[in-house]
């Protein structure tokens, strides 16, 4: 599950990681109030206003009706409530978003931390996630913070280092202090590091997430080292453990089709294809996508109806594949062990009176229990769904229907 940066930045805090201290807001007028009161807790005469997405790229987006950039600075308090209400409302168009770019309903007031000092402020990359080859959390860092990582990768790989971290002893001092050493730290900021990625180490752990990425980890011209940003991804399968971060979830940055979905009990992820696809199982589901492609078509979704499917799944399987228009066919590829193939055929013929007006060719393949008696109601329906044996025929008449 993604959460919002000022959402990120309050787990952070919680386990003691040094952060940039900001507040949120969803009016110009409250920005200004936020930003009052920041400047009387901080001392802070500068603001940078933050739009609240779930995409990264925000500093370099555009927000479509304005103009204004995603992250902007405001050079006195003066200047908050304007540049607040460029960006709210906003749609936010990067490089990790569709063209149509993405709404934004809040906005993070933040303290400046890059004033002039004793020495120059830099910034650092640092990200937190699982090595699945190593089966190992790994954390990735490289002294060229604020940039994309993957240019850093492609143009100066041997700038980017990692610690992977054995779950039995955590990570250890002697990997704290060589991340240090590997930014080139010394004094007081190299103290800062090691208790820093101490810290973040332990939220990644206790918060069950699934990535931290600070980008940038900034060294203060006072030797501070803070978190300016953070993008946190939990573990959606941990969120029993946290229903506060539950709580954090915001269905409107989300696929609203994947959201009712999610509702009914579906798992359901939308692709850019045109070939819908109604499944059991997760393994199944993949194989069909691959039978799809590998014979010439391209699938419009994952949907997993589980192994419990009945009529009234099925049918919602249905309404929820027909909301998307690119859809050109629907294949429904069904394994009955738990379930009864006939069950799910007589679901698919209610659906299909219920719904009614369906346009797109359905292909079906049931296999398993009840299987013949699933055809024979298939075939004797009298309605316009083309039945196949094995996956292969069920693909090719995918390929016939659609062109």
């Amino acid at each position: 599950m993604n959460i919002h940066e000022f959402q990120g930045k309050s787990i952070l805090a919680h386990y003691g990681v040094a952060i940039q201290r900001g507040y949120v807001a969803s009016s110009a007028e409250e920005a200004r109030h936020m930003a009052q009161q920041l400047k009387t807790e901080t001392g802070t005469g500068w603001f940078v206003i933050k739009a609240q997405i779930h995409a990264g790229g925000r500093g370099k987006g555009t927000i479509q009706e304005t103009g204004s950039r995603g992250v902007v600075l405001a050079k006195s308090l003066d200047e908050v409530p304007e540049k607040a209400a460029a960006i709210l409302g906003g749609h936010l168009v990067t490089l990790q978003t569709r063209a149509e770019g993405k709404k934004v309903n809040k906005i993070y007031i933040a303290e400046d931390v890059y004033a002039p000092g004793a020495s120059e402020p830099r910034e650092f990359y640092m990200s937190i996630l699982l090595d699945r080859s190593a089966g190992r959390n790994v954390i990735v860092y490289s002294p060229d913070g604020g940039m994309n990582i993957e240019e850093v990768a492609e143009k100066t790989p041997e700038r980017i280092f990692k610690e992977t971290i054995d779950p039995l002893t955590g990570v250890t001092d002697f990997q704290c202090r060589r991340i240090a050493f590997n930014f080139g730290l010394s004094g007081n900021a190299f103290k800062e590091m090691t208790r820093f990625v101490r810290s973040l180490y332990s939220a990644y752990v206790g918060c069950d997430a699934s990535l931290f990425e600070i980008n940038p980890v900034l060294k203060t011209s006072d030797d501070r080292i803070i978190a300016v940003d953070a993008k946190v991804t939990l573990d959606g399968n941990g969120l029993i453990r946290h229903p506060d971060y539950a709580a954090m979830r915001d269905t409107t940055e989300e696929d609203p089709i994947e959201v009712e979905a999610g509702a009914a009990g579906l798992n359901y992820v939308k692709l850019d294809g045109n070939v819908g696809c109604m499944v059991n199982g997760a393994g199944l589901a993949m194989a069909t996508m691959d039978i799809i492609k590998l014979s010439g078509g391209d699938p419009a979704n994952f949907l997993d109806v589980g192994g419990t499917a009945d009529a009234k799944r099925v049918e919602t399987a249905f309404r929820i594949i027909l909301k998307d228009p690119s859809v050109k066919a629907i294949l429904v590829n069904i394994f009955g062990g738990i379930v009864r193939c006939d069950r799910v055929a007589q679901g698919i013929v209610d659906a299909y009176k219920n719904i009614g007006n369906i346009q797109v060719p359905i292909i079906v393949r049931l296999q398993g229990t009840n299987a013949e008696e699933a055809k024979k109601l298939i075939d004797e329906s009298g309605l316009a769904v083309h039945s196949a044996i094995t996956l292969q025929e069920a693909a090719d008449k995918v390929r016939t229907l659609i062109g």
